[in-house]
């Protein structure tokens, strides 16, 4: 987990994100969580412009959702789809312990199905009802 000052210039912030292939900075002031910096608040590739001359206060966006440290699995995943957000910073005892993202429960689902099943690569994708019955990617449908 990186955190960043927000009198941190923004480019200095995309610069060590890109370093650490991470998309969420938690902004820090003191021991307080006062924001969150993600990768599109700067911009991406394409924000130099966006960050010229800018600090990571300027760009975080300020309304923090948290999770305790005891916050379960499908809690969290319920807030960060409930509120559109890539990632909540995990609390314990009004400390900084964590973050977990989108992607960490991303990675979780899928080495759950690679446990579950060999062979449940378009099994999920069917049964949410993406795809018409008898098709699958690459397949002719008749």
């Amino acid at each position: 987990m990186k955190t960043a000052a927000p009198t941190e210039s923004a480019e200095d912030a995309y610069r060590r994100m890109r370093l650490h292939r991470i998309r969420h900075l938690v902004v820090m002031e003191g021991k307080h969580v006062i924001g969150i910096l993600s990768e599109r608040d700067l911009g991406g590739s394409r924000g130099t412009t966006l960050r010229t001359g800018r600090t990571v206060g300027d760009l975080m966006a300020r309304d923090v959702a948290t999770a305790k440290a005891e916050t379960t699995i499908r809690q969290a995943a319920n807030m960060l789809r409930g509120r559109t957000i890539g990632c909540l910073p995990v609390m314990e005892d009004s400390k900084l312990v964590g973050i977990v993202t989108v992607t960490d429960l991303l990675e979780l689902v899928g080495e759950v199905i690679r446990k579950a099943s060999t062979d449940a690569r378009w099994k999920p994708v069917r049964r949410m009802g993406r795809w018409p019955r008898n098709a699958e990617p690459g397949r002719a449908r008749s």
